[in-house]
């Protein structure tokens, strides 16, 4: 049985290349005409894939049916937690996750620091979104256009001294941030607080979500909070590749 199934889901990355003739399906499997026929019809009576009247196949819509109900079903907090909870302990600063939603960038996730100094933020709130390394993450992953037109409207609060002042700056950030992938706010919130963020990407690559490591700089300097951005950007690539699927899920049984 576990041949029989290994084989049908076989057929799906093949057609996924292009529609496919019943002998090229045998031929790609390694098994008789006959075999093939019999995978192929029960992957159709499940909309799995679809018959043409050229007597190709190729993929079924109810395939991607189901790959969009998945990918709407995923919550990206409860695949990153662990991640978080484990760059949590190895090197003892704040974490963070956020998301853009509806022209906010909110914490979703939070883990603190085990330090005494910590900082105030809590899940749910929006970020300061012209100077959080999260939400600059978040918004350099947008259209061009869509980029632009949102920097232009927002406010831009003098929190600091290194606060971005202007939307031109901020498109400027932006743009270095796309380039680079990763982020940072070096007192532009708080004078005393810095922070690194890199992004988790779906299957298509666009960032679904950002994480961040946080510390007062009474605890950590800039550059030594910075020395944690490889740790921080593999934490972030492992979260991705679960959200993505990429990953296999150990089997707990």
């Amino acid at each position: 049985m576990s041949q029989t199934v290994d084989r049908a889901l076989s057929i799906l990355p093949l057609l996924a290349e292009g529609p496919a003739d019943l002998g090229q399906v045998a031929d790609r499997l390694g098994v008789h005409k006959s075999t093939a026929l019999r995978l192929l019809r029960t992957l159709h009576e499940h909309g799995l894939v679809h018959r043409q009247p050229d007597q190709r196949y190729r993929l079924g819509a109810r395939l991607f049916a189901l790959a969009q109900q998945a990918v709407e079903n995923l919550d990206v907090r409860e695949i990153a937690h662990p991640h978080l909870v484990e760059l949590n302990e190895k090197c003892g600063h704040t974490v963070h996750l956020a998301v853009h939603e509806e022209n906010e960038v909110l914490y979703i996730d939070k883990v603190e620091s085990r330090y005494p100094v910590r900082m105030y933020s809590r899940i749910g709130k929006p970020v300061a979104i012209t100077v959080a390394a999260v939400a600059k993450l978040l918004l350099a992953d947008l259209p061009g256009p869509e980029r632009r037109a949102l920097a232009e409207k927002l406010d831009y609060p003098r929190y600091t001294s290194r606060s971005t002042p202007d939307a031109t700056a901020f498109l400027a950030e932006l743009a270095k941030v796309r380039e680079q992938g990763w982020a940072t706010d070096l007192g532009g919130h708080e004078e005393s607080i810095n922070c690194v963020a890199a992004p988790i990407r779906g299957a298509d690559g666009r960032t679904v979500a950002a994480m961040s490591v946080s510390a007062p700089n009474v605890v950590v300097s800039a550059d030594e909070l910075l020395a944690l951005l490889p740790l921080l950007r593999r934490t972030a690539e492992a979260i991705s590749r679960e959200y993505s699927g990429k990953t296999p899920v150990k089997d707990t049984d």
